[in-house]
């Protein structure tokens, strides 16, 4: 009887060891995932804020896509105007050409009866035969223009030689006028034409960069998706070894109160069976037993909870050691110290303006903010009480030539766009300088890298 009170007192002993043994380790196994989950949780917020950083960038794109519609369109307008003033120019010159016909004509019958009295005049030793004159022409038509002729030169000899002279000059002066306008709508197509090519190319470009931000930001959503699905993995698996855990505990509770139930039955049966003598050394020897239990146990459970805390010291340990991930972001913009009055009197346009071309040169497109580059900078420096030409041919010359690895905050830096020189702003350094855009009206744009690296010329001019 007292073999069979040990084994049930093991068999107890054992049970309770691994009732709390088993979910020490899983605890441990939870400890383990849900560190993994704090890892890719930050994961995750490091992903949502590049979304919120691209989709800015994006959103950015977007209006910068639709101020360079703006600009084409606008672009298209002019361009469009420009025929319809060619195509009435050209109308102006065959109406025009229709006149100068008949003032030659007019001109050359004057010179006609000038020539047939300078004859009579000869012939007649300088008495005038009128008569002889009107009745040499040889059809009604000419009758009428020679009585016409002869009656004006009766009256007034030299009269008629002003007028010859006046309708000549008036026929050089309406010809040379119409041909400089033709001339001067014909250039201004051309370079709108020039124009709107390169608006296109800044368009092609931003739509590219745009394409890239959309690529990242789906790479970068695609990245988070997979992160929340490893993390809702995680949160499943240590919903399952809490399951397991519970469910192991009820089954050893089970366990136990089977063998607590088996021990009370020897116990009675023992008591019934032997004496009193026997009874007292049995229950002493039940006693010690028990005590034995409640030790083991005991240190069981003081094993399990020192390990389980070495195990969290451990994770937040190493939690602590892990640098958190920081990003820094910097920005540089001229000091206004160094840039001069021409560059600080533009700020005040950027992003508040638009690209006009021709602008920049009355009050009115001052006040709306309305430039072309030229313009722009002539209109900047007059801030700073320096005289400037506006156009970019003239700006050329406006002070002298530096080397481009000498430039300086303030020199003026030209481009070739539609045509060698086609576009000039006012360097800010850092590689970038500020300058009216077709595509987005005044800005700082860069010219170290992108469309306006691959346009910049080289020309650097320090204004005297």
């Amino acid at each position: 009887m007292k073999k069979k009170l040990i084994v049930l007192n093991t068999t107890i002993m054992l049970g309770l060891g691994s009732a709390f043994a088993i979910p020490s380790v899983k605890a441990e196994s939870i400890t383990d995932i849900q560190s993994q989950r704090t890892g890719i949780q930050s994961d995750i917020s490091e992903a949502e804020q590049v979304i919120q950083q691209l989709k800015k960038e994006q959103s950015k794109m977007n209006a910068q896509i639709a101020q360079i519609e703006s600009a084409m369109k606008e672009n298209d307008q002019k361009i469009k105007d420009t025929k319809q003033e060619i195509k009435d120019t050209e109308k102006d010159i065959e109406s025009l050409k229709k006149e100068i016909k008949a003032l030659e004509e007019r001109i050359a019958k004057r010179e006609e009866v000038l020539k047939e009295r300078a004859l009579s005049f000869q012939e007649s030793g300088g008495d005038v035969e009128y008569l002889e004159v009107v009745l040499g022409s040889k059809s009604f038509g000419e009758f009428v223009n020679r009585v016409g002729a002869v009656a004006t030169i009766v009256e007034a000899d030299q009269q008629i030689l002003s007028e010859q002279e006046a309708d000549k000059a008036d026929l050089e002066k309406k010809q040379a006028t119409v041909e400089k306008k033709l001339q001067s709508l014909k250039d201004m197509e051309v370079e709108l034409k020039g124009m709107q090519s390169q608006i296109e190319d800044q368009k092609a470009e931003t739509v590219n960069m745009k394409a890239k931000i959309e690529k990242k930001e789906s790479e970068t959503e695609a990245l988070k998706q997979s992160l929340e699905n490893k993390d809702a993995g995680l949160e499943a698996q240590i919903a399952s070894i809490r399951e397991n855990i519970k469910k192991e505990e009820e089954r050893k509770a089970s366990e136990k109160a089977d063998l607590d139930r088996a021990a009370e039955e020897v116990n009675s049966s023992n008591a019934s069976s032997e004496g009193s003598s026997s009874s007292s050394n049995e229950e002493s020897s039940s006693s010690s037993s028990e005590e034995s239990s409640s030790s083991s146990k005991g240190e069981a459970s003081a094993k399990s909870s020192s390990k389980a805390e070495s195990s969290s010291n451990s994770s937040k340990n190493s939690s602590a050691a892990k640098p958190a991930a920081s990003k820094t972001e910097t920005s540089s913009k001229p000091s206004s110290a160094n840039t001069g009055s021409a560059i600080t009197a533009g700020y005040k346009y950027i992003g508040n303006s638009t690209y006009k071309f021709g602008g920049g040169r009355t009050a009115s497109d001052i006040a709306n903010g309305l430039f072309d580059c030229s313009g722009f900078v002539a209109w900047a420096y007059k801030q700073a009480g320096v005289n400037l030409p506006a156009s970019t041919d003239a700006l050329k010359g406006a002070g002298r030539q530096v080397s481009s690895s000498q430039k300086q905050p303030g020199d003026l830096v030209f481009f070739n766009t539609y045509k060698t020189d086609g576009h000039v702003g006012i360097y800010v350094g850092g590689g970038k300088f500020i300058g009216s855009q077709s595509s987005t009206g005044v800005a700082i744009a860069n010219m170290d890298s992108g469309y306006w690296a691959s346009k910049f010329n080289g020309r650097v001019v320090r204004v005297n």
